[in-house]
């Protein structure tokens, strides 16, 4: 197995504090945009963002750990990684769950209306960068496997699926909020989003169980 280098090393943890960082003020961004709308599927999206943003705090400080201990045995390194790996999948399925019980829960009280474009303008934001740290992770993942920056492209693909479907949901209310169409596009859209969520978390726990010893 190679190992990552010095200078992989930096730059991974630099594109890991770099994600924290951004992804710190998306929970507080939608929800100042939820207290503007009565969007079922932009408030499954602020659970969402609170859930990953723990996850990506995790991430990051063992990746750190690992990479400031190199002493460590290759079962703490393999350990501490699966540990980031799992806090990565139980985010995504505990967000997944979150959503299918809210969208279920407000099937039959939906309140279309409110002020949805804040939200919408945040999910594009979100979108275009969640698509790029996708992009960088897929690249580093390439360049050299490791479990933590593997799990990282695997959220971030669902950061980006879930962001595209906010957009299509927002922008259904955005034209026309009273129309019934719009009700089961706003909830199927959380019902979408959970479900790839739940999976997404199930396959990022299932391929970290295949994963040799760490790589640093």
């Amino acid at each position: 197995m190679r190992y990552l280098s010095q200078e992989q090393v930096a730059g991974r943890e630099k594109t890991l504090l770099s994600a924290l960082l951004l992804s710190a003020w998306a929970p507080l961004a939608t929800g100042l945009a939820v207290m503007l709308s009565f969007s079922t599927t932009q408030m499954a999206d602020f659970i969402r963002r609170c859930v990953e943003l723990s996850a990506l705090f995790v991430s990051w400080w063992i990746f750190r750990r690992l990479a400031r201990h190199r002493e460590l045995s290759s079962e703490e390194r393999a350990r501490l990684e699966k540990v980031a790996a799992i806090s990565i999948s139980a985010a995504l399925c505990c967000s997944g769950i979150a959503l299918l019980l809210l969208a279920l829960s407000r099937f039959s009280t939906f309140k279309p209306g409110g002020n949805v474009y804040p939200g919408l303008a945040v999910a594009v934001l979100g979108f275009i960068t969640n698509l790029w740290f996708w992009r960088r992770y897929t690249r580093l993942t390439g360049e050299q496997y490791n479990l933590i920056i593997d799990a990282q492209r695997r959220l971030y693909r669902a950061k980006s699926f879930v962001d595209f479907c906010v957009i299509a949901a927002l922008g259904a209310v955005a034209v026309n909020p009273f129309h019934l169409l719009t009700r089961y596009i706003d909830l199927s859209g959380a019902i979408a989003l959970a479900i790839y969520l739940f999976w997404s978390g199930i396959d990022t726990a299932y391929s970290s169980r295949r994963v040799p010893a760490g790589d640093f």
